[in-house]
């Protein structure tokens, strides 16, 4: 009787789910707590993890770079991150470690913390709160002091007129003048145009160009050089007179000079290194080249020409003896005995005119021949620039600023013969274009085509070589 009675309940189905749901429930509830637990002390820890990003990038500001005082840094770090981290549902605010490492220009700042999250199923989980932990990582350079070496391309080329309006009201201008310079959208500076003495009917073709407002690429550069050291230039940082330098001098908290050379077949000092407000007071001082007549750039003491061919563009010449003029450059910080980083801004279209010795001289292999002869021992090159000179200059870790303004490409014989090889297939990329380019320092090229506004890429330009920047690493 016994038996039978244990062996049918021992078949019996019914009321088993309830059975098993209630051996079901323990573990249901505390893997539901433990997910709610859990969910909740993950988003505390994003929420966390993005003060830690705060509290890092305001310790590697600009502002900030130039505190040498590292509680301070700390201090203003641990702030930010006491003001974002005060969340509900921790036990407390927690405090962060700060880590502040400096090295030269740069400062890494590494912020750390460990928080707990408080559980809402304590007795399920066992424990009252559930631990977090994070970190961020931020470096930045703070801004050099840094020499600004401007060298100026003053040759006859940068007489162009400036626009295509430009351009055609300079033909339409000197369509009277004397045949070698009739019709021309070149302003070239005579002192005897003509060959003669100058006249109310003998005037060079800058004179007339003076005279019908025509502006020129030489004016194009004269006032972008005005906008970084005289301005006006609309400065974010309130109380701050002057152009781009003297903004961006005070927004980063470093020292900017700055030095203005021309080259034409020699390099000219405008203005040795100084401050670029007193360097400003120079500008007037860029003038063209100024030739005495038609293919006589220099005279002799007698006063007759040397040369008997128009040249006056040797960038090269210009790049090394600037070179020779500049200290070693140092890194740029405050610290005592360092220097600041020196820095040559390179403004040119890029094609070489000038003279070589027939005897252990050569020419761009791709030159067209025969090239002009000056005299019975030089030759005349034309030609983009050979950069050897600009690894020189980069080896001594001096960084080349290059703003190239397009040569345009022309219809005359002279331009298709002796020029247009080197300009093709367009003016931004042919090899006049790819030599500039490999010339300048990585990213600190630009360029800029005819009509194109020159201030502006100069100062882009200026704004690339000035900036810093901070990043988070982690």
């Amino acid at each position: 009787m016994l038996r039978r009675v244990v062996l049918r309940f021992a078949r019996d189905r019914k009321a088993n789910v309830a059975i098993i749901f209630a051996l079901m429930m323990v573990p249901t509830v505390f893997l539901l707590g433990m997910t709610l637990d859990y969910t909740l002390a993950l988003r505390k820890r994003e929420q966390l993890n993005a003060a830690a990003d705060a509290a890092a990038i305001a310790a590697v500001r600009p502002a900030m770079l130039t505190q040498t005082d590292t509680a301070v840094v700390k201090s203003t770090a641990e702030a930010v991150f006491a003001a974002k981290a005060n969340l509900p549902g921790l036990s407390a605010v927690p405090t962060p470690t700060v880590t502040v490492t400096d090295s030269g220009l740069a400062r890494t700042i590494t912020v750390s913390y460990t928080a707990e999250s408080i559980n809402n199923f304590p007795g399920v989980l066992g424990k009252q709160t559930w631990q977090v932990a994070g970190s961020a990582t931020a470096r930045a350079s703070s801004a050099p002091n840094m020499n600004f070496y401007l060298l100026l391309d003053d040759s006859p080329s940068m007489a162009l007129a400036a626009t295509q309006t430009d351009i055609d009201n300079m033909i339409l201008a000197t369509k009277n003048q004397p045949t070698y310079a009739k019709n021309c959208a070149f302003a070239c500076h005579e002192a005897h145009p003509n060959n003669a003495n100058p006249s109310s009917t003998n005037k060079d073709n800058l004179t007339v160009a003076r005279a019908n407002n025509v502006t020129l690429r030489i004016d194009l550069v004269t006032n972008a050089v005005k906008q970084l050291m005289v301005g006006p230039w609309s400065c974010p940082q309130s109380g701050v007179s002057g152009g781009v330098m003297q903004c961006m001098s005070a927004l980063n908290n470093t020292t900017y000079k700055a030095a203005i050379y021309t080259f034409d077949y020699a390099l000219n000092t405008i203005q040795t290194l100084t401050t670029p407000t007193t360097a400003g007071t120079k500008i007037a001082n860029i003038q063209l080249l100024t030739v005495d007549h038609q293919n006589c750039p220099v005279l002799d003491s007698k006063g007759n020409c040397i040369y008997t061919t128009d040249y006056g563009t040797d960038i090269s010449k210009g790049l090394t003896n600037l070179n020779a003029a500049m200290p070693d450059p140092g890194t740029g910080t405050n610290q005592s005995g360092d220097t600041p980083q020196e820095v040559v801004f390179l403004v040119t279209d890029g094609v070489e005119d000038k003279l070589i010795p027939k005897t252990g001289g050569s020419c761009d292999p791709n030159a067209t021949y025969a090239l002009p002869t000056a005299n019975s021992t030089t030759l005349r090159c034309q030609q983009p620039l050979n950069t050897t000179v600009c690894d020189t200059i980069k080896k001594r870790n001096i960084r080349i600023a290059i703003l190239y303004t397009e040569y345009l490409q022309l219809s005359d014989s002279w331009y298709t013969t002796r020029i247009s090889q080197f300009n093709n297939p367009s003016s931004s990329t042919g090899t006049i274009a790819k030599r500039l380019q490999s010339c300048a320092s990585p990213g600190l090229y630009a360029s800029v085509q005819n009509g194109g506004d020159i201030s502006a890429a100069l100062t882009n330009l200026f704004l690339k070589v000035a900036s810093s920047t901070a990043s988070l690493v982690q």
